[in-house]
């Protein structure tokens, strides 16, 4: 399901951190006095009401010609670009400024809902300030303290009001993909690879996500649907470097993907930010094939590829579940293997495993290895079924799952997978006490 997005905004240190704090229930954004220390944008999922959004931290727009205040409001328009409600937050205590006012004009440019929040109203007094924000132009304010958490009910009830629905598009018996990595690892390039090894004419869907076009196609008779990851349309110099802000969109392409191809730069080797790009599709428990790319630029060896493998086990030990395939999507040199991967991967997502082998492995893996003493007593799991797929997910029923260590059900985990396959999927596993 595509979450609809919700941006803060506004001119800098108004609170709006603290609200984005309190939307999503903990300390996510750096919350400090100094103007401009939010400069990154800060994306989370919240929910009211059991309405799931995505919530958009920005960074303050001011007019003084300050430190980062170019790419803040670069970043601030990015996000109210891609937004389908925005937050605007005002300061009561400091009145209407005329920051307020320049962000208001880029307000008043885009027909989508605004919230109009002034922060800072932390005792009764400051309701006589409130009236004076109406003269932006930008509707009702609603009167709010991030600190005390007074008024961010009134913000949610309105965002759930104005926020609208969408509805996936559906793609039955076709296998879905998106394609992540941080900047300038070959993404597109590896994404015209893959449509250019088809073998019937790509069709282009229109997707969910705002201006996205997903691409249909068919090869040896299974039926594939890529998730556009395509990012922001440039617009002038300042979404040049437009691949640094297209978070969001890997974002909701992960969201309506049932497998995640993670690419990597072989040449560059991996960094840290790989780590937090693989993140969210982790966190969505997504099936997931590592692609290291540009292959074609590494002095190969005798053990090479077995030795940049090991590197990428060693850093990314979450993704042990997952195949790596070594490609050049710019020679399209074994790009035909991503193929082969896709569907061993999406056959393993979506297995359904026969209760009474499922009950066998486990039974015999507690035989060969019995579970530790822990929190004043010894695991004993009884039945196991599985209770769903995309990801394969098992319940235990058990003596009692507060005796469960992590070691132990990382060795049920292990055990599942030497007895089935279940290459590139996540594994669920449940614990239920049995009565």
């Amino acid at each position: 399901m595509s979450l609809g997005v919700v941006a803060i905004v506004g001119s800098p240190n108004v609170g709006k951190s603290t609200i984005f704090n309190r939307i999503i229930g903990r300390r996510r954004s750096i919350i400090d006095d100094q103007p401009g220390v939010t400069r990154d944008r800060l994306y989370e999922t919240a929910s009211w009401l059991d309405r799931d959004f995505r919530l958009i931290d920005t960074g303050g727009i001011e007019i003084a010609n300050r430190p980062f205040q170019e790419q803040i409001r670069m970043q601030a328009q990015l996000a109210i670009d891609e937004a389908d409600v925005v937050i605007f937050v005002t300061d009561a205590k400091k009145g209407v400024t005329n920051d307020d006012r320049l962000v208001a004009k880029m307000l008043y440019k885009t027909n989508k809902p605004v919230i109009l929040a002034v922060n800072k109203v932390d005792n009764r007094d400051m309701l006589y300030n409130v009236n004076d924000f109406y003269s932006l132009g930008l509707g009702e304010p609603i009167p709010t303290s991030g600190e005390h958490g007074i008024g961010i009910g009134d913000i949610l009830d309105k965002i759930v009001k104005v926020l609208p629905k969408k509805e996936d598009v559906v793609y039955d018996d076709a296998i879905t993909f998106s394609i992540i990595g941080r900047p300038n690892v070959g993404k597109s390039s590896l994404m015209n690879a893959l449509l250019g090894e088809s073998r019937s004419i790509v069709s282009n869907i229109v997707g969910t996500t705002r201006d996205s076009v997903d691409s249909s196609f068919e090869r040896d008779g299974q039926q594939y649907v890529a998730i556009d990851t395509a990012g922001l349309k440039k617009r002038g110099k300042v979404y040049e470097a437009v691949d640094k802000y297209s978070v969001l969109r890997a974002l909701s392409a992960i969201d309506r993907s049932e497998i995640v191809l993670f690419v990597i730069d072989a040449k560059e080797g991996i960094i840290e930010q790989d780590k937090h790009v693989v993140g969210y599709a982790v966190e969505k428990k997504k099936a997931i094939i590592v692609v290291v790319n540009k292959w074609d630029l590494i002095e190969k060896g005798q053990n090479t590829m077995s030795d940049f493998e090991k590197k990428v086990r060693k850093e990314f030990k979450f993704l042990e579940y997952a195949p790596i395939v070594f490609t050049s999507a710019l020679t399209k040199s074994r790009v035909h293997l991503i193929f082969d991967k896709l569907n061993e991967v999406h056959l393993a997502y979506d297995t359904h495993l026969s209760t009474s082998l499922l009950n066998d492995v486990i039974q015999d893996a507690q035989t060969m290895n019995e579970a530790p003493d822990f929190n004043g007593g010894r695991l004993k799991i009884y039945f196991v079924n599985q209770a769903n797929s995309c990801p394969p997910t098992f319940v235990l029923f058990v003596n009692n799952p507060k005796y469960a260590h992590f070691s132990y059900l990382r060795y049920i985990e292990n055990r599942l997978r030497e007895s089935f396959n279940l290459s590139g999927t996540p594994i669920d596993i449940v614990l239920r006490k049995r009565v």
